[in-house]
């Protein structure tokens, strides 16, 4: 049985741990799915980079696909999926941008190659070879040669506040266990209930 706790991110943050010390690669991994303008919906992986009370955040180019997509439709489902613990946490919510001042705090930390590969890359838009890109790349690592790289104005944070989070643990004969957390909306108190596999 999950040990249900009263704010699941107390729990949440016991799982990303164990996740931690034994999945292989980015146990950060989440998939990240948003709503496009039709209604279709669409996923992929990013990393989650901070959580805590006010929510969980990942960062991107505002300008691709999901960050249109999240600017247009900001509401977001994620996903973790840790094989090596067989466990999954599924969260939804609406999502906010963060705060430049967030946004320049990671950036900072990121490694200079992705600094520049952030203002090399046309995320999500066709790419006509491999040579631009890297002719791309090859000028902006020369225009931030020296000093410190600046985030560029179209990449940033955004911050998945939940009100659902579903954590789900593998079972014998597939009776599997899980447990739902509600609320509301963001600062509301939470519900729980457990639920059929």
């Amino acid at each position: 049985m999950i040990r249900e706790t009263a704010d699941p991110l107390e729990l949440f943050a016991g799982w990303y741990a164990e996740a931690g010390k034994s999945e292989p690669n980015d146990p950060s991994a989440m998939a990240l799915a948003t709503v496009g303008p039709d209604g279709t919906p669409s996923v992929r992986m990013v990393l989650l980079k901070d959580f805590d009370a006010a929510g969980f955040v990942f960062y991107t180019n505002y300008e691709s696909r999901k960050g249109e997509q999240l600017i247009t439709h900001p509401k977001a489902a994620l996903l973790f999926h840790w094989k090596s613990v067989r466990r999954q946490i599924r969260l939804e919510g609406p999502v906010t941008k963060t705060t430049p001042e967030e946004a320049d705090a990671y950036f900072a930390t990121r490694a200079r190659g992705s600094q520049i590969g952030a203002w090399a890359s046309d995320q999500s838009r066709p790419l006509e070879s491999r040579f631009a890109l890297e002719k791309s790349v090859a000028e902006f690592g020369a225009k931030h040669l020296i000093g410190t790289v600046p985030r560029p104005p179209h990449w940033s944070g955004f911050r998945l506040q939940p009100t659902l989070i579903e954590f789900w643990q593998d079972g014998a004969f597939r009776l599997h266990d899980r447990l739902e957390y509600r609320r509301a909306s963001a600062g509301a108190p939470w519900s729980t209930r457990t639920l059929y596999p």
